[in-house]
This record gives structure tokens, C-alpha cells and sequence, in this order.
């Protein structure tokens, strides 16, 4: 008989980050990035029913039974800890898993650029962490949330669906509600938390409207607004938040967005040379440059506005991924396969830059 907790054991023990189980498949691990199947049997969908069954919470079996689809998390011995995904494939039952660190990483651990600390420490404001699917969105925000509770005395409150870190207050007090089990939704969440005396407001995912409404609320009132967001790099984050809204709408939410964002932290993991997966991370940060750029609704020139914007913690994909390669942290081949520009990377590492963004932004 197929037992789930053993699997997840086993994963952990060979540093999984994934596991993936579909019925007729044996089940499947992602090791350091890459798919690797067990030895273990063929699984049947008697199998994956009865896991869902075991590991589905009481709360989600009825919308999972209309939806068929839920999003939950599911602890074994020792803490140790999974975001599940359960849903139906050709009608047949299926789940991912994804491994969650009870021990929060910090920046450094991370590799991550220190301007992020920086970025973490504002005051007021909406930052987003932005990236696909995978790339470590969800660690990066919650290592920024680990460098306020260990620097600062403030009042937090996340909204999560579900939680995926748990935090031990330090200097700060936290508090952490999951969908479905501490809030009804997250609607009731959003709707209720300015009255709950937040400085730092965390949303795990800008999803809509909403979601939006209620970030730029609060940062319009001084608070800070921590969130993720699916989107390939920085400059396609802002366009993603305007399509939550009708085209009538846009520039208002341009000029809020002016207004009231802080930075845009989008990332890409990318394979080490040394084994394991690196960050690469694109900063824009809301500087007077890029606030014209998004007031005078020039979004495709943001890309140049980071690269010239060094000097105030921000850096391109390419940039990032430059200083990578020089490091010897991942390899040039690496390098070129997750680039923005692999041409322009070329050339740079060749020794050869040229000042192209100055010129366009000129332009402004």
C-alpha cells in the first residue's frame, strides 16, 4: 500500500523541493531543478483518492468535491512541512507537493542582493516579488519578513493561502491567517485587516482587484504592503496589475502606482556551478526616474531606467546574472540560457558596454 508521509520523508532526506504524483506514473521528485522518478510502484488512482482523503483538511472536502482543485498545506513528523496542491487530470486524481524550510532563510542565505534588505526596511509603500511559477518568490518574501522580525518592533499581519512559513516573534509581533481555516477567504481578510493595527500588511499573492485596492489602501495610509506576483520580469509586473482592471481605468492606477510602489523584486533560479539553484534577481525601485517613466505611461522604456539605476540598488537581469558568471557562482553557459539579452550579456562579458539606455531615456 502507497503511503504518503513515507514518500515525503524520502524527499526531504534527498533535498526534493517537489514531488509530483499522477496516477499510471511511479512518483516523481525534483531534484536540484530536475525531474528524477522513483523506483516506486506505478500509482493507481485508489492510491491518490485515499491520499487526498488522508491528507485533505476537513474544512476544503467540499469545495474540493465541487472545484476539483484545493490548495492546502500538510505537516509530517517533525514539522516538517508541504504547500499541496490537489486536482483532477483526465478525471483522475493528481498532487504536487512542494517542500517548505521550516528554518526561514535569510537574505544572505539566500544570495541575495543586500539592496533587498534596504527594501525590506521602508516604511510605507507596496513591494512586489515578482517571477514564474517555481523561482522562489514565496522564500524571498518570507526571508524579507524575517529581516523585519529580527530588526524592527512592528505589528504584521499576513494573509496567506495557505501559510507556508511559520515565524517565531522576535521584535516583532506577527500574525498569520490562512484561508479557510483562520479567515473564511480572502476577501473577509483583505477587508477587515486596516482594522487589525498593521505597519506591515503581507498578501501572499496580488490575485485582483481586490487584492490591489486593498495594497494601495494601505499604502496610501503608511503602511507597508509585501506581496507576490506571476510575472517574467520586472516591467511585465506593472502591466500585470493594470490588466486586473478595465483599459478605462489605467492611467489612475499608472498614477497610484507612481505614487504608491516601492520596488519590484522578480527572480530566476538558476542552476550553480557548484550544485543547487542561484537567484538571479531583476530590482526596480521606484526612484523619480521611474516614477516619470510610469506617469507619462513610457512602460516600455522601464527596462532602461533600471540598468542606469545602479547606483540606487537596481539591476537588470542581465546585470545580475553578469556578476554571477564573474563570480564563478553559476556558469557562462548558464548565464546565457536564462539572460534577458543573451547578446548584450556577450558583449559585456567580452568587456564591451555600451550606453544605450542613457540615450533612451533621454527621451523622458
Amino acid at each position: 500500500m502507497f503511503h504518503i508521509n513515507d514518500l515525503l520523508r524520502q524527499a526531504v532526506a534527498v533535498e526534493a523541493s517537489d514531488i509530483h504524483l499522477k496516477v499510471g506514473q511511479h512518483p516523481c521528485l525534483r531534484l536540484h531543478g530536475a525531474l528524477a522518478p522513483t523506483d516506486l510502484p506505478v500509482l493507481t488512482a485508489d492510491d491518490l483518492e485515499q491520499t487526498i482523503r488522508m491528507i485533505l483538511p476537513p474544512h476544503l472536502h467540499k469545495s474540493y468535491e465541487e472545484q476539483h482543485e484545493a490548495d492546502f498545506s500538510h505537516t509530517v513528523e517533525g514539522g516538517v512541512r508541504f504547500r499541496v496542491n490537489a486536482f483532477l487530470s483526465q478525471g483522475a486524481p493528481a498532487l504536487a507537493f512542494r517542500h517548505v524550510k521550516t528554518q526561514v532563510p535569510t537574505v544572505q542565505e539566500l544570495n541575495l542582493p543586500e539592496s533587498i534588505t534596504k527594501i525590506a526596511g521602508t516604511q510605507r509603500g507596496i513591494v512586489i516579488i515578482s517571477g514564474t511559477t517555481g523561482s522562489g518568490k514565496s522564500t524571498t518574501l518570507a526571508a524579507m519578513l524575517n529581516h523585519i522580525n529580527e530588526t524592527k518592533s512592528l505589528r504584521v499581519i499576513s494573509i496567506e493561502d495557505p501559510i507556508e512559513y511559520l515565524f517565531t516573534d522576535k521584535q516583532s509581533i506577527i500574525s498569520q491567517r490562512e484561508v479557510g481555516l483562520d479567515t473564511l477567504t480572502f476577501q473577509a481578510a483583505l477587508k477587515h485587516v486596516l482594522r487589525q493595527d498593521p505597519d506591515v500588511i503581507v498578501i501572499g499573492e496580488m490575485r485582483d482587484q481586490t487584492t490591489f485596492r486593498t495594497a494601495l489602501a494601505a499604502a496610501e495610509t503608511g503602511h507597508l504592503v509585501l506581496t507576490t506576483l506571476h510575472s517574467g520580469n520586472a516591467a511585465v509586473a506593472v502591466q500585470r496589475l493594470l490588466e486586473f482592471f478595465p483599459s478605462g481605468e489605467w492611467d489612475q492606477v499608472r498614477l497610484n502606482l507612481a505614487s504608491n510602489l516601492q520596488a519590484v523584486i522578480c527572480q530566476r533560479l538558476v542552476k550553480g556551478s557548484q550544485g543547487g539553484v542561484i537567484p538571479a534577481v531583476e530590482i526596480l525601485i521606484n526612484t523619480p526616474t521611474v516614477r516619470k517613466v510610469l506617469e507619462k505611461n513610457k512602460l516600455e522604456i522601464l527596462p532602461a531606467a533600471i540598468e542606469t539605476g545602479v547606483e540606487d540598488g537596481m539591476q537588470t537581469f542581465n546585470q545580475s546574472i553578469y556578476q554571477l558568471i564573474k563570480s564563478g557562482m553559476i556558469s557562462q553557459d548558464e548565464g546565457m540560457q536564462n539572460a534577458s539579452n543573451p547578446q548584450a550579456l556577450r558583449m559585456n562579458l567580452q568587456g564591451i558596454f555600451l550606453d544605450e539606455s542613457r540615450r533612451i531615456l533621454s527621451a523622458i
